[in-house]
């Protein structure tokens, strides 16, 4: 149904329009007593799991934030609320809909969705109109080298996931007497960016040690079957098995090195959390590594959540599961926009920019501080291992509950 405006209401509503058009990135998101954030995540599409993780991530933290008093700006207190739509887990819908929350929604302070190709979809629209946003799941290294000024994230950046994979691997092998150089390593990837970026710190490494990389190959693009990879792994044997493809790649790696029985001494892939494998699939994914930017064992706290373990209380409460690190990570997202408004005491877009990136904050999620390209230099990652069904910290030695199972043959 067609709807008419007035000549007067039309003015009143160009005028408005113009005025906001003036305002610009200085003109925040501020309803009454209420700021607005918004954010394209994935709630369909390949990344439905981890989208969902990370919607939840972000409302406990709103939820959590908001019972307790909400956030001091200029002597009054405001509530968080944050403006979702469905981005179908693809980089063209994100980008259409970054647009639509800050064109049509007007929203000026963003929350990153999940992905780092989404990300990447996203970060030039928010750049190109100065919208902050602060995210905790698009972790590619190509997401912090194009100069970005309004792109901050919480968690550690790609190269880094299965590096701890290589490192632990060269570590063991000397144990018991092998070099790390007589050591070979199978490979196989999806083709985005975020493990893109996996393989270039797997190839570093492995560069580092002196070990040979005898298979180096893509994961079909649908995650369904990896059997060609797997039936070279059984004729090669390698040392190591390195497999990056999110949840669905994590899901199909355990179940098919299972059922082909695959078993190399060392086997580790990223996600296997969010995949949930030690809960459905604890035979089958016994022994696998898996690269975690965050542990409910790490004793990290803050005065919002408690400890590490706290917070995995009270999510796990919420939303009646363990929260994985893509949880964690973007309820720390929410958090450091908080610091900011707070040590900011203003909505100014460009005067939050600056806020956020000198940002030095400890949460339970572990230290933030950004670096000038925005990425957290500040928090490591761990990697644990799946032992009797359990989530076992193993690396680095600092953070490890419990020794590594090697080799698993």
């Amino acid at each position: 149904m067609l709807k008419f405006i007035s000549k007067t209401g039309l003015l009143a509503f160009v005028a408005g329009a113009l005025l906001m058009a003036a305002s610009g990135n200085a003109s925040a998101k501020v309803e009454g007593d209420t700021i607005i954030l918004g954010a394209a995540v994935s709630l369909t599409g390949k990344y439905s799991t981890n989208g969902k993780n990370t919607k939840d991530g972000y409302d406990l933290a709103v939820q959590r934030i908001n019972e307790k008093g909400g956030v001091k700006v200029g002597g009054k207190s405001y509530k968080l609320k944050i403006v979702y739509y469905d981005d179908e887990s693809t980089p063209a819908r994100a980008a259409q809909l970054a647009e639509r929350l800050i064109n049509q929604d007007g929203v000026k302070f963003m929350l990153g969705p999940y992905s780092s190709g989404l990300t990447t979809a996203i970060v030039p629209v928010t750049e190109k109109y100065k919208i902050p946003m602060v995210e905790g799941n698009g972790a590619a290294l190509s997401l912090f080298n194009k100069g970005y000024k309004y792109l901050f994230a919480t968690l550690s950046t790609t190269e880094y996931y299965l590096k701890s994979a290589v490192e632990l691997m060269a570590e063991q092998a000397t144990k018991i007497g092998k070099k790390p150089s007589q050591l070979t390593i199978a490979m196989a990837f999806e083709n985005d960016p975020f493990s893109r970026d996996v393989r270039s710190g797997v190839i570093e490494d492995a560069k580092k040690h002196g070990m040979k990389i005898v298979i180096d190959d893509k994961l079909p693009p649908e995650l369904n079957d990896m059997a060609a990879t797997l039936t070279k792994v059984k004729a090669i044997k390698p040392d190591l098995l390195v497999v990056s493809g999110h949840a669905k790649g994590a899901t199909l790696a355990v179940r098919q090195t299972a059922e082909m029985k695959v078993r190399t001494p060392m086997m580790a892939t990223t996600h296997c959390d969010s995949a949930k494998v030690a809960e459905t699939m604890p035979a089958q994914a016994e022994g696998f590594l898996c690269a975690s930017q965050w542990d409910s064992s790490l004793k990290y706290s803050d005065k919002l959540f408690g400890s590490a373990a706290d917070y995995a209380k009270i999510f796990e409460k919420t939303y009646k599961y363990a929260p994985p690190y893509q949880a964690a990570e973007s309820t720390a997202a929410v958090q450091v926009f908080v610091d900011a408004f707070q040590r900011c005491q203003c909505f100014d877009t460009e005067k939050l920019r600056d806020a956020l990136a000198a940002t030095d904050m400890q949460t339970f999620y572990g230290p933030i501080k950004f670096d000038k390209t925005g990425k957290n230099i500040a928090k490591p990652m761990i990697l644990y291992q799946v032992q009797t069904g359990e989530y076992r910290v193993v690396a680095p030695s600092k953070w490890a509950e419990t020794k590594v199972d090697f080799p698993l043959e």
